[in-house]
């Protein structure tokens, strides 16, 4: 990407969001117009894990996101070696559950 096309965003986290989230499954849906990613704490003995955080976008974000984690997973692990998944004694809830 040309350096005169890009623009530097000034972010800024409030101290009570900084600490972030713990999730270990996330649920994707969609309609035509949004994807909706809800985030989700599983922890042993909890029958019914409760949504964390959701997060709701367009298509077009939901496709950068993507992009931008298929590239900072390929330096994490050009860094740290493969990122194994282990499906034993793991609920891994399908990812495309359709149209919201």
């Amino acid at each position: 990407m040309d350096n005169q096309n890009t623009k530097q965003i000034n972010i800024e986290i409030a101290p009570e969001m900084a600490g972030g989230t713990y999730s270990n499954l996330a649920v994707i849906t969609h309609s035509h117009s949004e994807f909706i990613v809800d985030f989700v704490q599983m922890m042993p003995g909890i029958p019914k894990p409760k949504v964390a955080s959701r997060i709701v976008m367009t298509p077009e974000h939901a496709k950068r996101l993507l992009l931008a984690l298929r590239d900072n997973i390929s330096k994490f692990e050009s860094e740290n070696g493969e990122i194994k998944i282990r499906q034993q004694g793991m609920t891994i809830a399908p990812l495309g559950l359709g149209e919201a």
